[in-house]
């Protein structure tokens, strides 16, 4: 029996996707902390500004981030219930892993007190 998909199957793929990369992860972890600049968000990456911009691209794509341009700032934050999806998905898979491990421990529990002895 598997489980519906709680959320849209090609959403989860651009968010697992946009996740994949350290540098991406870098940025999510330091918009966790606040909102940041393009400029700010590139300071500590060794890589051109351009190449920033496609990663937030991509992030905001995954809907991880979202952003905000104010003159010639543009501002990036984490969007809200970023990563509800993704924690969906895996809470599924953990709740049918828990089935699975409380089937079997209920199996050797009975066997445990069945007449054969395999000792």
């Amino acid at each position: 029996m598997n489980p519906k998909p709680a959320v849209d199957p090609a959403r989860l793929d651009r968010m697992f996707h946009a996740l994949a990369d350290a540098s991406r992860r870098g940025m999510v972890d330091r918009l966790s902390e606040g909102p940041a600049s393009v400029s700010e968000l590139a300071r500590p990456l060794a890589m051109a500004l351009p190449s920033v911009v496609k990663h937030l691209a991509v992030l905001e794509s995954g809907g991880i981030v979202m952003s905000e341009k104010v003159g010639r700032v543009r501002t990036y934050r984490i969007a809200p219930d970023a990563l509800a999806d993704v924690e969906a998905w895996v809470a599924a898979r953990k709740a049918q892993l828990n089935r699975q491990f409380d089937a079997l421990a209920r199996y050797l529990l009975e066997d445990e007190s069945g007449s054969g002895d395999f000792r």
